[in-house]
């Protein structure tokens, strides 16, 4: 640090990220490009190392130095820009409220102004992140400002660069968010269907995917990118007509030991399965043995047992023939087989009670093969450890056949529900 006299004379040290401020200030209004380019350089790294520098330096004025000195670079110093832009990137991680509406502004058109540069791309897009993340307001007005087409845009003209496809797809994602306390509610919904109806996100995303086969990290951003946008009916067969469904499938038998990629591609069928249509292509075309595959060979993970369970619960709603195809497939015993396995997470316990009481609704058949497979005791061990399970449990213990005991929460007496 370096010594700074205060107002009775003692030497105050100043920390080194208010002093490449200070020194960025300087050069800037200079318009010494190389000289603000060393200093980004310090304040990038103080930065990025420490939280508490970020909040230091947004505090003392850091936002609109670095403003003035994009300004700067945007005339025409593309290394500078980049600097600029990483440095935006990480004064505004975690501080989203720093970007005003001139910022906002010259970030859509630095993006619109610099397809071309993949490095500039990327970090710009991060800027996008990071000044969306919990911020409605931002994410609207970057709506508004026209990012959209530059974020699909990205992953289409850089379709061989992973990273940025990789911030591209997080970008869109925070960009179906509703995460804003602040706000009553957002704009997550309408945003989705931007991405997919105007600029063919979809598309855009199963294109990528076959960009990169062999690399799990990107598929899995893609997959997640994907569940985010199946929000409509039509969307989610739109996903199929595009073949999406096979690439899902495929990636589920193949990349069956990356536990990620797994994770997000069970999310993915769980999201388009919401379409009655897409139930029956996804197990037309193997899905159910391939998650009860997956299930079994990553029965540790709590996550993945939660994903496969929902997914199943989801191909099973309304659909008899289903239901029966996956008992068959071993379906009803990897799903208890999860519940004996992980007994104190809540969301794999609901997730399996909901998937046994849609096999059985429509089918009671099956009732009894899956009570002989010890269904009852551990639907009850459920109920009894997760309150969250208290209703699941209790419907499917009841379309099992099981006897259960029925409350009376209302008496029509003076007071409070019964608890």
């Amino acid at each position: 640090m370096t010594p700074k006299v205060s107002a009775d004379g003692l030497q105050e040290p100043t920390h080194d990220v208010l002093q490449a401020l200070d020194d960025l200030q300087e050069s800037v209004t200079r318009s010494d490009l190389q000289e603000a380019s060393a200093h980004l350089t310090r304040f990038c790294e103080q930065c990025e190392q420490h939280k508490a520098c970020r909040f230091l330096a947004a505090e003392k004025g850091a936002y609109p130095i670095l403003l003035a000195t994009w300004k700067l670079a945007a005339t025409g110093d593309q290394g500078l820009l980049l600097q600029a832009l990483n440095a935006l990137s990480a004064l505004t991680d975690g501080q989203p409220d720093l970007l005003d509406s001139q910022g906002l502004q010259l970030l859509v058109a630095t993006l619109a102004g610099n397809t071309d540069l993949t490095n500039v791309t990327c970090s710009g897009i991060r800027c996008v992140r990071h000044a969306c993340l919990k911020h409605e307001q931002n994410r609207q007005s970057l709506v508004k400002a026209g990012v959209l087409p530059l974020l699909t845009g990205a992953i289409t003209q850089h379709s061989h660069c992973a990273d940025v496809v990789r911030e591209a797809c997080w970008a869109l994602r925070v960009m179906t968010f509703d995460d804003d306390i602040r706000v009553p509610f957002g704009h997550a919904h309408d945003h989705a269907k931007m991405i997919v109806q105007e600029n063919g996100g979809l598309r855009v995303l199963i294109e990528a995917a076959k960009a990169f086969p062999d690399n799990p990290s990107i598929l899995s951003e893609l997959c997640s990118t994907l569940s985010r946008l199946a929000v409509r009916n039509e969307f989610c067969q739109e996903v199929v007509d595009l073949g999406g469904l096979s690439i899902l499938v495929a990636l589920l038998a193949d990349c069956n030991d990356h536990q990620d990629l797994v994770k997000q591609v069970l999310s993915a069928l769980r999201a388009i399965a919401g379409n009655d249509d897409v139930k029956d292509a996804i197990v037309r075309a193997g899905g159910t043995e391939s998650i009860v595959a997956a299930m079994t060979r990553h029965l540790a993970s709590p996550q993945v047992c939660e994903q496969s369970c929902a997914a199943l619960c989801v191909l099973a709603l309304r659909k008899p023939e289903n239901s029966r195809v996956i008992v068959e497939g071993g379906g009803a015993l990897a799903a208890l087989q999860a519940m004996k396995a992980h007994p104190q997470e809540a969301g794999v316990q609901k997730q399996a009670c909901m998937l046994i009481r849609n096999l059985v609704a429509r089918s009671q058949a099956f009732s009894r093969p899956i009570l002989e497979l010890g269904a009852e005791a551990l639907i009850s061990q459920a109920r009894a450890a997760h309150r969250d399970c208290e209703d699941v449990a209790k419907a499917a213990l009841r379309d099992l056949g099981c006897h259960i005991e029925l409350r009376e929460l209302w008496t029509g007496q003076k007071g409070n529900l019964a608890q």
